[in-house]
């Protein structure tokens, strides 16, 4: 039997080590979760290092070692972040999984449109506390939270509140766009639904004889993306950043969503652009807005025009944390191992072209 050199070079633990190992016989895992801290801090930029590495982490062994282990492997389970000339250093890699379900971090390095095979855990992630984080956010501006909170720092309890300025909204009624119903857009929709909300939404692809996802009135593709922004009152963008997205909404679309209108992104920064975004407010168009993440999220700080305005809210990419991790990373690479020890189709294999 033919040894398959597996490396892990995410931290994983004690169990997740026993179910890959335990996929097969032929399986030899290497983990060096840790390792590459020292050069991940060398090579990515303060605000990432910061974000994602312990404090003082300077990696394992020596530049040799680690290229050593590389240079082994066969099979590589990685994340974020990761060495960036990976593909150089490892010339035996045939498959390699990105433990998160987006692919577009790959972007920034040598992995992307190379002769390997990349699979991502696409559908398979936290997505329902992404989801609760949508319908979150929807509810902080429909029930005019933020104006709570902007009160409360001006400092001057009860006395300083404008009563007739909260104008809360019911959500039962209102109309849900869902921009990409994929693993998180669907449990969007579903939650949506559950209050009362009318849902409808879009995907790249979608199959006329299919039924529609839970709480879904209605599904379209792309080209259907202004007529339903035209008529929603919330707007979840929850697809990948491709190509086709990136910029998707631009200063036209935000000028075709209606003026009460609430935008929460789930999904990556470059899919807004930010600078119509920020005009668009400027104008008074929009109630609120909802970012988890932002152009350029992994190098620098948000821009400060949308940062300061109270009707932006933005936190640091945290959507998916949650006191319970439902994540399914590891049994998806499981299953995609057996598949590639048996010689059968991989699951989630990116396609560069597409993005996904």
């Amino acid at each position: 039997m033919r040894p398959i050199e597996v490396l892990s070079i995410q931290r994983i633990n004690e169990a997740d080590r026993a179910r890959i190992a335990a996929v097969d016989p032929a399986i030899r895992l290497t983990d060096a979760g840790g390792w590459f801290d020292g050069e991940i801090r060398a090579t990515w930029p303060d605000f990432a290092v910061a974000r994602y590495l312990a404090p003082g982490a300077e990696g394992h062994g020596t530049r040799a070692e680690r290229d050593a282990l590389l240079a082994r492997a066969e099979v590589i389970l990685g994340g974020w972040p990761f060495p960036r000339d990976l593909r150089a250093r490892a010339p035996r890699l045939k498959w390699f999984h990105q433990r998160p379900a987006g692919a577009s971090n790959l972007r920034l390095g040598d992995l992307w449109g190379s002769d390997v095979v990349v699979t991502t855990s696409r559908g398979a992630g936290n997505t329902l506390a992404i989801a609760e984080y949508a319908i979150a956010g929807i509810l902080h501006f429909a029930k005019a939270l933020d104006r709570a909170t902007g009160e409360e720092a001006s400092g001057h309890p009860g006395g300083g509140f404008d009563h007739r300025a909260y104008r809360p909204v019911l959500l039962a009624g209102k109309t849900l766009c869902v921009v990409g119903a994929g693993g998180i857009g669907r449990d969007v929709g579903r939650l949506g639904a559950a209050l009362g909300m009318r849902v409808i939404g879009t995907r790249r692809r979608v199959d006329p004889d299919a039924p529609l996802p839970e709480g879904f009135a209605r599904l379209g593709e792309a080209a259907a993306l202004d007529g339903f922004l035209a008529e929603s009152d919330f707007v979840a963008i929850c697809c990948q950043w491709t190509a086709e997205t990136t910029n998707l909404f631009d200063a036209r679309r935000l000028a075709a969503m209606q003026p009460h209108a609430v935008l929460v992104n789930v999904a990556r920064g470059e899919i807004v652009d930010e600078a119509a975004l920020a005009e668009a407010l400027a104008r008074g168009h929009l109630r609120g807005v909802v970012l988890d993440v932002y152009v350029g999220e992994f190098e620098h700080p948000p821009p400060a025009a949308l940062w300061r305005d109270p009707r932006v809210l933005i936190t640091p990419h945290v959507s998916s944390l949650s006191d319970r991790n439902r994540h399914g990373a590891i049994a998806l690479f499981c299953e995609n191992l057996r598949a590639y020890v048996d010689g059968a189709p991989l699951r989630n294999v990116l396609d560069w072209e597409r993005g996904y």
